[in-house]
């Protein structure tokens, strides 16, 4: 009989644990309003997904947590590659709110598919092109004349088919009349960041990146040995992606990266603001 109850009030207090422990999660009173010891729960963030060219990448990294301090129920994420491959993924129906591109062509092709917002379009940026060489090369470049010479035989440029960063070199070497010569020399990246990594690793000769990015090269890797002069601006649109869900908190976004802070961001990156 003794045992019973021994065993009796265990069971009661095991109970009566498990009771306290729910009350206290659901911390609830008899008419179901939340207790004074209540948390309170923070308010649901919406996420936004921001695909952006490559060379956006460290000013856009840096733009997130100020943008977010300044708009507590915006959670952004990022999805940065060559422009022409984040076009495609928005053509093929990925959940992208924001595209900024490298380059107005990527933004007029999905302008013409009606897949962004051309009210809230907007120029940005400006970027420029440069030709840069492994710091520890013994080769006499000085300009992109100089990789003609037969000891110059490999030269990373972006995919001119996904990097605007590849399409303003072709038509830069195109125009200067000696891209028939480098066409055989050439190793193609997927986006710019690839080009650096090649000229950093000492894989290529030279490569074709910008400003910006040459800036941002692991210290004493690369020489920046000439601005190569381009024809079409290195110009950066920014827009609503039109299947977003998220429209409001999108232009948010935009509105940031267009707005006093974004555009001081970017200068210290290396981009020049763009007047509308």
């Amino acid at each position: 009989m003794r045992k019973e109850l021994i065993v009796l009030l265990v069971l009661l207090g095991v109970f009566l644990a498990i009771g306290c422990a729910e009350n206290g999660n659901e911390a609830v009173n008899e008419t179901g309003t939340p207790t004074a010891e209540t948390p309170v729960s923070e308010q649901e963030s919406e996420t936004i997904l921001v695909s952006a060219a490559a060379s956006l990448t460290e000013a856009f990294t840096d733009m997130e947590p100020r943008f977010e301090a300044e708009n507590p129920g915006v959670d952004v994420n990022f999805n940065f590659a060559g422009s022409g491959s984040l076009r495609t993924q928005i053509e093929g129906g990925a959940p992208v709110d924001v595209f900024a591109s490298a380059d107005q062509n990527q933004m007029n092709i999905l302008a013409g598919e009606g897949l962004i917002e051309n009210s809230s379009r907007k120029n940005f940026a400006q970027n420029s092109l440069v030709l840069i060489v492994p710091a520890s090369s013994t080769l006499n470049i000085t300009g992109i004349e100089d990789l003609t010479a037969p000891e110059i035989e490999r030269i990373a440029i972006g995919n001119p088919e996904t990097a605007p960063v590849g399409k303003y070199t072709t038509q830069s070497l195109t125009e200067a009349g000696i891209w028939d010569q480098l066409e055989g020399k050439t190793v193609l990246a997927e986006d710019v960041k690839q080009v650096l990594v090649y000229v950093e690793r000492g894989e290529v000769d030279a490569g074709f990146v910008y400003m910006t990015d040459a800036k941002t090269a692991e210290p004493g890797k690369i020489k920046v040995v000439a601005t190569v002069p381009v024809t079409t601006p290195v110009s950066y649109p920014i827009a609503v992606v039109s299947a977003s869900d998220n429209k409001e908190e999108a232009q948010e976004f935009l509105d940031f990266v267009t707005g006093e802070e974004g555009q001081e961001i970017l200068e210290e990156y290396g981009f020049t603001p763009e007047s509308e």
